[in-house]
């Protein structure tokens, strides 16, 4: 970072950040409005009531949107650290803390020679282009843990297992962010780390694993793309219904079953061709830890029965990290990730009324956001195989084999 070039990205960079995320406080503390619902009702109601519950010493055993590991208890909690503002309030501030976090260390990464400001630019770029559900969500905290872990993987092995481990107790994705990691250590020290903490849940809180029951009636979420199907299918006599369900709005009626099967099914091929990667790739260097976790979050996003777009925010900021290596091959699919980022707040919550009744502009953005996030994957699992796959020796030829054979003996 000590070139000219990049102490004038740094320039643009960090005031780049200070408005687009004082814009972004200004819409959560709605002191302007920004269009569709309100994205913040998730805090003030719904995360706020889990507070209540959870500050009593037990998880919240009669509400089926409560699907997260037993450590989401601490981000629910920790705006009582901040006892002097109201409930939603102090989580906005949290969370804005939190992606000063990520930035931080993506700017601390970029430092060492083989590094670059990239990925700090991804982070500030496409977390604003998510619009305030951003600051709304827990998502960019669990994020900012993601960041640390993939950070610490090249130097400290074993941190990096003991975050992505506690990440993995916050919101499950972060486990993914092992895939590429050839260390034993990491992998110990995450087993030790989930342990740990599901054991101290499990002795010191009723029902800190009952999440793990509350997602088997799930329908097919509108955001999704298997719900592209129902989408079409609404203008051709398909008589399903469009509900509120399990904290999310999901097509229910006939056939969501056989299609959320299948997603389930893409999701087991997607684990698939991720272990047979892993059993063929020879070629690891310092940014395949990320690249792969960049493709393992991407491919298991889009094979999902729910999209949500929070989620996007996992995207960007693994893309962020991939993109502070040099060497990392993940610029396009990072690119159309941006471009998804802006796609999504588009859908929700700009025009979210017109994604859940299934008119032309919602299915057109649906159909563009759903075949950006598509080609990303696409795009980055091919470049994560071909630069860590060796392609196999090509074989002789029969005649070619005996020529060489005859001018051998020959000589």
């Amino acid at each position: 970072m000590e070139t000219t070039g990049a102490r004038r990205s740094l320039v643009w960079l960090l005031p780049t950040w200070g408005v687009t995320r004082l814009l972004l406080l200004l819409f959560v503390f709605k002191v302007y409005v920004f269009p569709g619902p309100d994205v913040t009702s998730d805090v003030s109601v719904i995360y706020q009531g889990w507070f209540d519950v959870l500050r009593t010493g037990t998880f919240p055993l009669d509400d089926v949107t409560w699907q997260y590991p037993p450590a989401a208890a601490l981000a629910i909690l920790s705006p009582g650290l901040l006892s002097f503002l109201d409930y939603a309030s102090a989580f906005f501030v949290l969370a804005f803390l939190a992606d000063l976090v990520a930035l931080s260390l993506l700017l601390y990464a970029a430092r060492r020679p083989d590094r670059r400001l990239h990925g700090a630019w991804v982070w500030v770029v496409g977390v604003p282009l998510l619009g305030p559900t951003v600051y709304a969500r827990y998502d960019v905290m669990v994020t900012a843990v993601a960041v640390a872990a993939l950070l610490a993987g090249a130097r400290h092995p074993r941190l990096m297992g003991a975050v992505a481990g506690f990440g993995a107790m916050l919101k499950v994705w972060p486990a993914l962010l092992l895939l590429g990691v050839r260390r034993r250590g990491a992998w110990t020290s995450a087993v030790a780390t989930v342990a740990a903490l599901a054991a101290m849940f499990a002795l010191a809180m009723p029902g800190a694993f009952a999440f793990l029951t509350f997602q088997r009636d799930r329908g097919t979420e509108v955001e999704s793309l298997g719900a592209l199907v129902f989408h079409v299918a609404r203008h051709h006599g398909w008589d399903g219904q469009v509900l509120l369900n399990y904290g999310s709005v999901e097509f229910l009626g006939p056939w969501v079953n056989v299609v959320s099967t299948a997603a389930l099914a893409l999701t087991g091929m997607t684990f698939g061709w991720l272990l047979l990667w892993r059993l063929m790739a020879t070629r690891f260097e310092a940014h395949t830890a990320a690249d792969a976790a960049f493709v393992a979050v991407l491919m298991f996003t889009v094979t999902s029965r729910v999209i949500s777009p929070q989620y996007l925010v996992w995207l960007v900021g693994v893309a962020a990290v991939c993109l502070c290596f040099r060497a990392s091959r993940m610029g396009v699919p990072a690119g159309l990730v941006l471009v998804a980022c802006f796609m999504t707040v588009l859908e929700f919550p700009v025009w979210f009324g017109d994604v859940v009744t299934s008119t032309p502009l919602g299915i057109t953005l649906m159909v563009v956001r759903n075949g950006l996030l598509v080609l990303a994957a696409a795009v980055a699992a091919r470049r994560l195989w071909r630069s860590t796959v060796p392609k196999p020796a090509p074989a002789e030829l029969p005649d070619q084999t005996a020529r060489t054979k005859e001018t051998s003996a020959s000589s």
